[in-house]
């Protein structure tokens, strides 16, 4: 997904507070914009420092709102079907280009109209950018340095095969999505027939369901009870594939090329048309 947070794929994609699992990306534009935002709220005097403060807020908030404008305009094909969707920010389609464009220009006019704190918004906005891309490149070389790493090389087990393979064995060199997800998951339940669906329909790319640590009986049963027909079901019993793909929660969705490279991820519930537009980039990539 383009992402106001980042400009590149995050290798690190959740991690966990006690039984809470958050997203990487904006946790860390969170953290580095109330940085800066109290940085400047100390480099100003006391009778600016509520409003010094929030224009850096408010550039955050215009930046996001024009990022997620931006995204859908030009996905505006897939949102068309949906055009609810476009107010569910958790597929996280953001353009970020457009996010961080608005976000600069909205405080360089801050600083225009206010020249008496020109040089603290400087140094606050500097602070903030450090923080953000210091956060990044350290996630991204806790990678190895890759952002398309290839598909971890965990193993597998079929629900109703019993068959024993790695992750690129069972992708076959096919353009895949792969959902990691538990029955337990009420978020993992919700997206699971949009990806149903599309399953039925996108039949050029490979769709596989991982399931995170539990029992054939339990899968089976939920599957049932469900009516959900899904093919390539596998079982991941040490739930080790999320921690390998940098993820800590559910549900989490992998996108590999045919050359079984990691494209994009998403954590949490994926609506229909960011389903969509992954789908059409993976197939761009054939």
């Amino acid at each position: 997904m383009l992402s106001p947070f980042l400009l590149f794929e995050p290798v690190l994609l959740s991690i966990s507070i006690g039984p809470l699992a958050l997203p990487v990306a904006p946790l860390i534009l969170l953290v580095s914009t109330w940085l800066a935002a109290a940085l400047l709220r100390r480099l100003v005097l006391p009778g600016d420092a509520d409003r010094a403060e929030n224009s850096v807020w408010l550039a955050c908030l215009l930046g996001l709102l024009m990022a997620r404008i931006g995204y859908v305009l030009i996905h505006a094909n897939a949102y068309f079907v949906q055009p609810w969707a476009i107010f569910d920010v958790r597929d996280w389609g953001w353009f970020a280009p457009a996010g961080w464009l608005f976000g600069l220009l909205w405080l360089v006019w801050r600083a225009h109209q206010w020249p008496d704190i020109r040089r603290a918004m400087g140094i606050a906005s500097s602070a903030g950018l450090a923080i953000w891309l210091c956060s990044h490149s350290v996630i991204f070389f806790m990678g190895g340095g890759q952002t398309k790493p290839f598909a971890p090389s965990v193993s597998l087990t079929g629900l109703k095969s019993n068959q024993v393979l790695s992750l690129p064995e069972v992708l076959k060199g096919q353009p895949a999505v792969v959902n990691l997800w538990a029955s337990w998951c009420g978020p993992c339940r919700a997206e699971m027939p949009v990806l149903f669906a599309a399953q039925q329909h996108a039949r050029d790319i490979l769709f596989v369901f991982v399931n995170q640590g539990e029992s054939p009986t339990a899968v089976q049963t939920y599957l049932q009870r469900s009516n959900l027909a899904l093919e390539h079901v596998w079982l991941d019993p040490t739930a080790a594939l999320g921690p390998a793909s940098g993820s800590r929660g559910l549900p989490t969705t992998l996108f590999f090329d045919a050359q079984g490279r990691q494209v994009a991820a998403h954590f949490g519930v994926i609506n229909a048309p960011a389903l969509q537009v992954q789908l059409d980039q993976l197939r761009e990539r054939d």
